[in-house]
């Protein structure tokens, strides 16, 4: 498990910039915020992967470059990933994408139910694949993203990818979980309060991006 917030970087700014409830009020500030710390993760992760020792021809003479060995599959869960999403696109521009559309279903009081709706995606069958949330709550929606990924295909390895996560969250990923993968998280909160929100967190991630829902 990676997170960002345990070493001292830019992205502890981007982070107090989502959280401030003032600087909030700016929505293309807040997307944009999710879209750099999707790059620094990309980044990061790209660390993890293979990489081959390519010839290429300089204007002075020959040389070699490392290249990735293979492209990842992107998977955004919607609405709240689609910027977190675009800095990992913007880092990984060959990659190919699927998206997955995911809510909760708060109609059973006690209970929070996850309900997918759209869901398109590329073969994830032996491909490294990357699932872009920046909500790790109570980790439903992810097991449930990806139990619906691995109907259709295994990966070769799975990386999930969130701004800020609970530990309630990272826990019920590791029992419930039934493949390999790595987490790569941007800040590690205290709990959930009893609605399921991450406490201190930063609010709706959606709403904050994009304006309220009906």
């Amino acid at each position: 498990m990676f997170v960002l917030s345990d070493t001292p970087s830019l992205a502890h700014q981007f982070l107090l910039e989502l959280r401030d409830i003032h600087i909030q009020k700016d929505s293309m500030r807040f997307r944009r915020n999710l879209e750099r710390l999707g790059e620094i993760l990309a980044y990061e992760i790209s660390k993890s992967l293979n990489f081959n020792s390519l010839p290429i021809e300089t204007p002075i003479q020959a040389s070699t470059v490392l290249q990735p060995s293979e492209q990842p599959v992107i998977i955004s869960v919607m609405r709240a990933a689609l910027p977190f999403y675009h800095g990992f696109l913007n880092y990984f521009d060959r990659a190919d994408s699927g998206f997955i559309g995911a809510f909760r279903d708060e109609s059973k009081e006690g209970e929070i139910a996850i309900e997918l709706g759209y869901h398109a995606s590329p073969s994830i069958e032996e491909r490294t694949v990357i699932l872009a949330d920046p909500m790790l709550a109570t980790g439903k929606s992810i097991v449930e993203t990806v139990n619906t990924l691995l109907a259709h295909g295994k990966p070769k390895h799975l990386h999930i990818a969130s701004v800020i996560a609970a530990p309630e969250g990272i826990q019920y990923l590791k029992e419930n979980l039934n493949c390999s993968f790595s987490l790569w998280l941007g800040a590690i909160d205290e709990k959930l309060n009893h609605q399921s929100y991450i406490v201190p967190g930063l609010g709706d991630a959606g709403d904050l991006a994009f304006g309220p829902k009906l």
